[in-house]
């Protein structure tokens, strides 16, 4: 896998005039955007797959699906006869729900989201009535059951995954990610890109920092070459 391709860039706007220059200049550099919630909702997801694959990008589709198994099945399907490289589902939505995504992806990934990075661990024993430690491990083990292609977890939990020897062949995929010139925002449980990539991760999810970097980085080019210079370093 080349570096470029380890980089998935977070498309958190609302409008197809925003998400086409950062598409156009940043595709070359990336291997995948991520279209979430907030974007999907105001434009729609079908126009916004079509405008990115026409510029050349390929899509993680972050509808972050956490409903019963019928509609999360019945979800999984449409998304994935949109072309798009990969989607998530909730693991707290249970093994039979990821198994439903599974069985209608088509040839797009599935993921399986454990914790969300902006639980801290006072709100994870409070949601969760347990460490985020246990709590990622457990919905890992349901994700590999489910027959999941991977995990969306925090960089601190990497570690500690890879010890997991029944976690095997699972792709770890982490937000979260926070270069060491970038404003950490709301992300609780955060690493730098190299950081990230030395504790095991396959991909790694960005956002504001290239698509909002600080003025003295420059513009979303310069931040995600800076970005790819930190992560060649690692993988060395």
């Amino acid at each position: 896998m080349g570096i470029k391709d380890r980089i998935i860039v977070a498309l958190d706007v609302d409008s197809l005039e925003k998400v086409k220059p950062l598409v156009e200049s940043l595709t070359p550099y990336v291997g995948c955007f991520k279209i979430g919630l907030e974007l999907i909702t105001a434009v729609g997801a079908p126009m916004v797959v079509e405008l990115v694959h026409s510029l050349g990008g390929k899509i993680f589709y972050d509808g972050k699906f956490d409903d019963i198994p019928n509609t999360i099945g019945a979800a999984s399907k449409a998304v994935s006869k949109l072309g798009i490289k990969m989607f998530n589902v909730h693991a707290s939505a249970g093994v039979e729900a990821m198994v439903a995504a599974v069985d209608n992806k088509g040839k797009s990934l599935v993921l399986a989201v454990t914790l969300l990075t902006s639980l801290d661990e006072n709100n994870t024993k409070l949601i969760f009535g347990a460490p985020s430690k246990a709590k990622v491990l457990q919905f890992a083990l349901d994700a590999k059951i489910a027959g999941c292609n991977g995990i969306i977890c925090s960089p601190q939990e990497l570690e500690f995954l890879g010890k997991q020897k029944e976690l095997g062949g699972l792709m770890k995929i982490t937000p979260g990610i926070r270069p060491a010139w970038a404003v950490v925002g709301d992300q609780k449980r955060i690493m730098t890109p190299a950081e990230a990539i030395e504790a095991g991760a396959t991909f790694l999810v960005i956002g504001r920092p290239i698509t909002k970097p600080p003025t003295e980085i420059g513009t979303p080019v310069d931040a995600v070459k800076k970005i790819t210079e930190e992560i060649a370093v690692a993988v060395l």
